[in-house]
């Protein structure tokens, strides 16, 4: 009984992390603006502390646009794009109760560890503006926990930016 208590305790906090540690994206756009009309874009900027994420962010965001239908131009397309990349560290706190006691009732209840686990969120928001009218038009974020392998992180940049555009443009 002890032991199925642990385990389900385990699986519990396990499910719990990955939740936590789950991609986030979000996307929200301007309901007036006719998104048919765009069919270029430029970067304006993409601001990261890291300079070798400049050419990974701009490709990711590339790949979603073009398979979109909308054709890359070095200066002055339909659309400028301004991308911001940043990372906030955060932390988890998960304690595992070893061991109830006697249960509540004759007061024993165990022993309690709690463990601090530190981790790296990386968020990239994509903003895309009317050239024209200088108004932004669409917006979009995601997030997700960083690891040490620079591998990892690029697959899951391409997967959250794919994700993010996912429905655009969006439906009138």
């Amino acid at each position: 009984m002890n032991t199925r208590k642990v385990l389900l305790t385990g699986v519990v906090v396990m499910f719990l992390t990955a939740a936590l540690m789950a991609e986030q994206v979000k996307t929200d756009y301007d309901r007036g603006a006719n998104f048919s009309q765009y069919k270029t874009f430029s970067f304006e900027k993409v601001q990261t502390p890291d300079p070798l994420w400049v050419e990974r962010i701009k490709s990711a965001v590339t790949s979603a646009l073009t398979s979109k239908g909308l054709s890359q131009v070095e200066s002055n397309g339909d659309i400028s794009i301004v991308a911001v990349e940043m990372t906030k560290d955060q932390q988890t706190l998960d304690t595992f109760y070893n061991g109830f006691g006697r249960g509540w009732r004759w007061g024993g209840f165990g022993d309690a560890t709690t463990t601090t686990y530190n981790y790296q969120v990386g968020t990239l928001v994509v903003d895309l503006f009317d050239a024209k009218k200088k108004e932004l038009v669409w917006r979009g974020s995601a997030s997700d926990t960083l690891s040490n392998k620079s591998d990892k992180n690029i697959k899951n940049l391409d997967k959250g930016v794919e994700k993010m555009f996912k429905k655009y443009p969006p439906k009138a």
